[in-house]
């Protein structure tokens, strides 16, 4: 009992400090945009680093927006994909619908940098387009430094 009692006053210092982990993306293959949009935002608003160390495709990349990119790095192993946003297949019938609103609302989001690329790159399409690891990739974000 004297054990529990004693580390007691760890509690408050415990709870008192927030939380800080770093969100590793490594097989993120996309989603719903408003998830990712919530989900962007609490790591921004809670100060958190973004390592993207692999797969980051779709819904994903909306990360380039929303997080700031002195936050953002990526590994060797990183890449990206992008591609027009489309409705929930469950919702036309399993055939994909391109949305021009989710299309034009995720551009809106990404810096200069992103749709720089994807404008050099021909547009979004239904199409994914990848960036992998590299110069390309270097001129949207920086490598992390401890990989």
């Amino acid at each position: 009992m004297k054990r529990r009692l004693s580390l007691l006053w760890l509690l408050p210092l415990l709870a008192a400090s927030p939380a800080r982990a770093d969100l590793h993306i490594t097989r993120d293959h996309g989603g719903y945009i408003e998830e990712y949009k919530a989900k962007y935002q609490h790591i921004r608003d809670t100060h958190q680093r973004v390592i993207i160390d692999g797969i980051c495709n779709s819904a994903c990349t909306l990360v380039f927006g929303i997080v700031p990119m002195n936050k953002i790095c990526v590994t060797p192993r990183a890449s990206l994909g992008f591609h027009q946003a489309y409705y929930d297949k469950a919702f036309t019938f399993g055939i994909k619908v391109t949305s021009l609103e989710g299309t034009s609302e995720l551009m809106s989001y990404y810096p200069d940098t992103v749709k720089d690329w994807i404008r050099r790159n021909g547009g979004l399409t239904t199409e994914m387009k990848k960036i992998k690891n590299g110069v390309e990739l270097w001129k949207i974000v920086d490598p992390c430094p401890d990989w």
